[in-house]
């Protein structure tokens, strides 16, 4: 699906389409905490799944972060990706299928 080149193009896109028991794969805090309340599982890249009781602490660390990175104060950045990383990904990828599955019977 192509969606045009605007900033949030991409998300509201997701927004409107995700239903109750996809699974969306985003690194983005924002847009996990607001597909969460639709029913939707939400996963980082490196495994960490989104919930609903945790992704306020999510957007306040990242708020924070944001306004550390306005006064100029810039962290070294993510850390490189990992066969660790990719491990715990696939073991709570799998988790969600399995209790997608769970779930339909």
């Amino acid at each position: 699906m192509y969606v045009d080149s605007s900033k949030e193009a991409a998300d509201l896109y997701i927004m409107n389409h995700v239903k109750a028991g996809d699974v969306l794969v985003t690194q983005d805090i924002g847009l996990a905490s607001l597909v969460l309340p639709k029913k939707v599982y939400a996963i980082s890249p490196r495994g960490k799944a989104y919930r609903e009781e945790s992704i306020v602490t999510a957007l306040d660390y990242r708020y924070v972060a944001a306004k550390e990175r306005r006064r100029g104060n810039y962290g070294k950045g993510p850390k490189p990706f990992t066969n660790e990383d990719r491990e715990t990904f696939c073991t709570s990828f799998d988790k969600i299928l399995s209790e997608i599955a769970g779930e339909s019977q």
